[in-house]
């Protein structure tokens, strides 16, 4: 397992730079929709640059990562096609940003932990699908529930 940890410390730094200029464009997305509410194409850029950071989240074992930004994915794209994104449920979704900023600070560089529970994960998808109408909100049937996963744990 050594080599899998080394690998992971190796590929870790490059998976860092990618994620933090992809939540970096999701937030000037974000800014773009607080200016011209409900703009496809600020959505659409949103929606890919999400699906990249879990794709690019889960290639590292990321768990917490890649099923938050899935969440997130999801409300957006319900949200998109009911045109749900007033200022409300921009605010909150600039919160679901805020934290996967924080967490992508707090990886422990070394083993991939991330030693948070989920609470707040839970709460700002809440708040989210509350704000865009989807207070019933069921994750996609390929996500799993919010979890966190070392990457020890993903390779055995």
């Amino acid at each position: 397992m050594p080599n899998d940890t080394k690998e992971w410390a190796q590929r870790f730094p490059e998976f860092l730079v990618e994620a933090e200029t992809l939540l970096a464009k999701s937030e000037e997305c974000l800014s773009h929709l607080q200016l011209i509410s409900n703009d496809k194409d600020a959505i659409d850029c949103m929606l890919s640059t999400l699906l990249k950071l879990s794709s690019k989240a889960d290639a590292l074992a990321l768990a917490a990562v890649s099923e938050f930004s899935l969440h997130i994915h999801g409300l957006l794209s319900g949200a998109q096609n009911h045109m749900n994104l007033h200022d409300q449920a921009l605010d909150a979704l600039k919160d679901c940003f805020t934290l996967l900023a924080w967490q992508l600070e707090l990886i422990d560089q070394t083993t991939g932990q991330l030693g948070l529970d989920d609470t707040e994960q839970t709460s700002l998808i809440e708040a989210f699908a509350f704000q865009v109408g989807q207070s019933q909100f069921q994750p996609h049937s390929h996500s799993r529930p919010l979890r966190l996963v070392s990457f020890s744990e993903r390779q055995a």
